[in-house]
């Protein structure tokens, strides 16, 4: 039976009564670095992303929208993968997937499904060239490459992000009607270009983005962060978190070039998703093809005098997402929602939509439900967060969990990660404080709340591994 006709069957047999009578196209695109209000759409009232908030108003928005592990090569391991770090075991940055990962992932999935199959930019688990057996266009790069060729502060040739673009550009110009393709693009952008120089430029933009948001003031965080900080232990003031907070917002000179910059990148991010959906409705593709768009974690900007990622806090672990069908009836696009959606969906969702059965293993939920407007009665009300890498002891370890209100931080003792010991807790109210300034972990009138969520913490954690 031909290939096509193949996945038809299998598409009809398993797809929802809104799907096309064909498997869909897909295009996977993810950022680096993009913490869950920096797009219009998301209430930034500075930040310009037309091109995404035009995808979001005739898609989904997932506004409750998480990572596991807020940083970068365990978080695609995750998203590869649909599972929590505990059990896909990526915790470093040289760590390729196992042959039996990369199959299963998916990409593998797809592949061995008969979709054409393309990756291009930070591939971001281990060496690119081993996922080659499952894909057909490979153009992953390894490490966090640079966003100029050459001096970074010459700013030489053609922006890191535009060149994605064009390959993307290239990969559709490679697809038929004949088969169903997935592409999957992971931008550097808005990622700094880490450096060690404090006087170099953390977040290079493309010059044709340099005036813009330049006769703007970015609005300063919340007075109470300074006393947030004020309030830490000693080896959570000490951390990385810390030492990247006094390169790019010591000042508020640098923190409004820091920010301006940040913005910047995500904006050309937007011009390239916006070339990739204009060659999508040239070559008749945009009408069968779903788009899902999120970023690997969040990104602190000065929140707590803190710049990184890796605590469990909101802006360190919370995401865009955004879900785009162009299949479905207009009444059911340009919808919110706020279910609780995890990096570990993504792939149960891709593989959906391409009506191609689940591995066993995976411990994510596709989104596609909540995409058409029905939320399944067991859908997740709370998750289970962990972030085990130390990066030489710079980052401290911790735990977590999380619900539609309560936020619990567990900071553990480097080098008893598997037992889970705490060296400092965090409780937070996010329905009276949202910032999480505020931590009732040692109050007396929160010792019930305390308990019951360090309970559910220990419970999810168990149920994880």
């Amino acid at each position: 039976m031909p290939l096509k006709t193949t996945l038809l069957l299998l598409a009809a047999l398993l797809a929802s009564p809104v799907a096309a009578a064909e498997p869909p196209n897909l295009i996977f695109l993810m950022t680096d670095d993009q913490r869950f209000d920096s797009l219009g759409c998301m209430g930034n009232p500075v930040i310009e992303t037309p091109e995404l908030d035009r995808l979001a108003a005739d898609g989904v928005i997932f506004d409750r929208a998480f990572v596991t592990t807020a940083i970068c090569m365990t978080s695609r391991a995750c998203v590869l993968t649909g599972q929590y770090a505990a059990r896909h075991g990526i915790w470093q940055f040289g760590t390729d997937l196992r042959p039996e990962q990369l199959s299963a992932s998916y990409i593998g999935r797809l592949h061995e499904a008969g979709y054409r199959t393309g990756f291009i930019g930070k591939w971001g688990v281990g060496d690119p060239g081993s996922a080659d057996p499952v894909l057909d266009f490979n153009r992953g790069f390894p490490g966090q490459s640079r966003y100029f060729q050459g001096d970074v502060k010459k700013k030489n040739g053609r922006h890191l992000t535009a060149r994605l673009g064009d390959q993307a550009i290239e990969f559709l110009k490679g697809c038929d009607d004949e088969n169903p393709f997935h592409l999957s693009i992971s931008f550097k952008a808005p990622h700094c270009q880490d450096s060690s120089d404090i006087h170099a430029d953390h977040f290079p933009a493309d010059a044709a983005y340099n005036s813009l948001y330049q006769e703007l003031t970015i609005p300063p965080f919340p007075a109470s962060s300074h006393e947030q900080y004020d309030r830490m232990p000693v080896f959570l003031k000490n951390s990385m978190n810390r030492d990247r907070w006094a390169i790019r917002f010591r000042s508020p000179g640098r923190y409004q070039k820091s920010v301006k910059d940040y913005y910047r990148l995500i904006t050309g991010v937007d011009a390239v998703v916006g070339r990739i959906r204009q060659s999508l409705a040239e070559r008749g593709f945009a009408e069968n093809t779903v788009i899902v768009f999120t970023s690997d974690h969040g990104f602190f900007l000065g929140e707590y005098g803190f710049a990184g990622k890796w605590t469990p806090h909101d802006v360190s672990i919370r995401i865009p997402m955004i879900v785009h069908d162009p299949r479905l009836e207009p009444s059911r696009r340009g919808r919110r929602t706020d279910a609780i959606a995890l990096n570990l969906d993504v792939a149960p969702t891709l593989l959906d939509y391409a009506g191609i059965e689940t591995p066993a293993a995976v411990q994510g939920r596709s989104l596609r439900p909540l995409a058409e407007g029905e939320t399944p009665a067991d859908w997740r009300t709370d998750f289970f967060y962990e972030h085990w890498f130390t990066a030489g002891g710079q980052i401290v370890p911790s735990e977590g969990y999380r619900d539609g209100r309560w936020k619990y931080g567990r900071y553990l003792v480097p080098g008893e990660q598997e037992e889970g010991t705490a060296r400092w807790e965090e409780l937070y109210d996010l329905q009276t404080d949202p910032h999480e300034t505020t931590n009732l972990a040692e109050m007396p009138e929160h010792r019930e709340t305390l308990d019951r969520v360090r309970s559910r913490w220990q419970q999810l954690r168990a149920e994880v591994r």
